[in-house]
């Protein structure tokens, strides 16, 4: 597994308070930010394309009440994920993995990519988006981040590209976090930054590897977790709280 260069700050779902989350708009806004790196979301429609998105549920993003993994491709492809950001955002559609990657590559930024499937469909999610990804992805960049909740997802990636670097995702603190970390062989622990304490924090740190914090979008925050040795955080505004951080004394 190669060793990381992760910035202090990576754009969430691209740069979600500047354009609508997870779409090739908000990629495009985190570059046009001086970002290096994004983080997306992939979960697969009905009949098995991977997308980026986020919710299991259409209605937040697209204004469908319907749930994604009961919509085909080409139904997807039709909705308006824009809209519900603003007018200047109308038309814009929920990329494909494929599209998405494309975008990321042309801009030379670094990815987390979180496998983030729906229920029963952990193995499938990894499987199908691992596959597209590392037929697209340049052997010269630095390696995507494939990070996920699901163990399995990430037991997926383990066995087929065992040399991309792995992220277990936490929301809370588990008694058996670093059991779980130490057999998925991970090159970072992404943890809940609006929730973890310090005395949790310093637990984190002890496993040596890099500790990032999603999703803080408070520069006071963002600051103090730095000061406890949080190693980068994830941000919705990510120019904001890199000014921050970089700033801080």
């Amino acid at each position: 597994m190669s060793s990381l260069l992760i910035p202090k700050v990576i754009g969430h779902r691209g740069a979600a308070a500047y354009a609508p989350e997870n779409t090739l708009s908000s990629i495009h806004a985190a570059a046009d930010l001086g970002i290096e790196w994004v983080e997306l979301d992939v979960k697969l429609t009905r009949d098995g394309t991977a997308v980026i998105f986020h919710d299991e549920s259409l209605l937040r993003c697209a204004g469908v009440d319907a749930l994604i993994k009961d919509m085909d491709w080409k139904d997807v492809q039709e909705l308006d994920a824009g809209s519900w950001y603003g007018d200047s955002f109308i038309g814009e559609k929920i990329p494909s993995l494929e599209d998405a990657l494309n975008v990321v590559i042309e801009r030379g930024l670094g990815l987390n990519l979180e496998l983030k499937p729906c229920a029963g469909r952990e193995k499938e999610t990894a499987e199908i988006a691992l596959d597209i990804a590392s037929r697209i992805w340049s052997e010269d960049g630095p390696q995507p981040l494939i990070s996920s909740f699901q163990h399995v997802s990430l037991e997926t990636t383990m066995d087929m590209i065992p040399e991309w670097p792995r992220a277990l995702l936490l929301d809370e603190h588990h008694e058996n976090w670093r059991e779980i970390a130490e057999y998925l062989d991970i090159a970072t622990l992404n943890i809940n930054g609006n929730t973890a304490t310090r005395e949790e924090v310093e637990d984190y740190i002890e496993l040596q590897k890099p500790l990032l914090a999603y999703t803080i979008n408070d520069t006071e925050l963002a600051r103090e977790l730095m000061r406890w040795g949080v190693d980068g955080v994830f941000a919705d505004n990510p120019d904001v709280i890199r000014e921050a951080i970089e700033t801080q004394h």
